[in-house]
């Protein structure tokens, strides 16, 4: 019997609400995901907020880096008139926030919690993501996920019983190698890797491709076909009819 496909709201349903806030994880948690894909990044005085860029000036008012701000600084700015007027009284979450929401409304909702330290380094981001989360007991249902392979080795090093996730783009030659070495559960993949001879390979000696960012019936089809457990995506409610 084959299971169902689950579908996880990239950024919340970052098609319909400002990404990464609280209204677009609260339309998420309403419309019935089965999962909540979102963003982490540190503060200046190491708050974990909830944001994609490291620097806020694409989804805010304001402009600088993520990690130039204190948590009350950042709190100030508007995270949401950006994407549509109606939005505008959203801020910056942090990711206790959003774990807090989803407890309450649904404490079976899977999270994967992507740590953002590819690009900047985050000094003792991994101790912090995973203390908030053992904090609120939500270990069981959380999936941690990142381009930066060395963070997921620590994250693993810290605490081997959470799942972790390796994160890439592409179709990598190395990635065999990669998976040999790294102490991970699941690959998140965009739609050509899962496709591919070596993607089907993988997928056939058992571990999990989570891919992203589909929003597309036809794309969903097609992966539904090749057996893909998770589903990324920007529109959920597209996708919850045809599971």
């Amino acid at each position: 019997m084959n299971e169902k496909v689950k579908l996880f709201a990239h950024r919340g349903v970052s098609g319909e609400y400002p990404e990464n806030t609280m209204a677009a994880f609260k339309a998420a948690v309403e419309m019935g995901a089965d999962g909540i894909e979102l963003d982490v990044q540190l503060t200046k005085d190491g708050q974990v907020v909830v944001i994609h860029d490291e620097t806020i000036n694409r989804t805010t008012n304001g402009i600088g880096y993520v990690k130039d701000f204190e948590w009350k600084q950042l709190r100030r700015y508007d995270a949401g008139s950006w994407f549509d007027p109606l939005f505008i009284n959203e801020r910056i979450p942090l990711l206790e926030e959003v774990l807090e929401l989803v407890k309450d409304r649904n404490p079976h909702m899977l999270m994967n919690i992507e740590l953002k330290n590819d690009l900047l380094e985050y000094p003792h981001l991994e101790e912090k993501v995973l203390e908030i989360v053992n904090k609120l007991e939500m270990k069981e249902q959380t999936i941690i996920s990142s381009f930066n392979s060395e963070s997921l080795v620590k994250v693993n090093q810290l605490d081997p019983t959470i799942e972790t996730a390796f994160l890439f783009a592409g179709i990598p030659t190395d990635i065999m190698t990669r998976i040999k070495t790294l102490p991970i559960q699941a690959l998140h993949c965009e739609a050509s890797f899962a496709q591919s001879i070596i993607g089907r390979k993988i997928r056939d000696m058992g571990m999990p491709l989570r891919v992203f960012t589909i929003n597309s019936l036809e794309e969903f089809t097609l992966l539904k076909k090749e057996k893909v457990p998770v589903i990324i995506t920007d529109y959920p409610h597209i996708f919850l009819n045809n599971l």
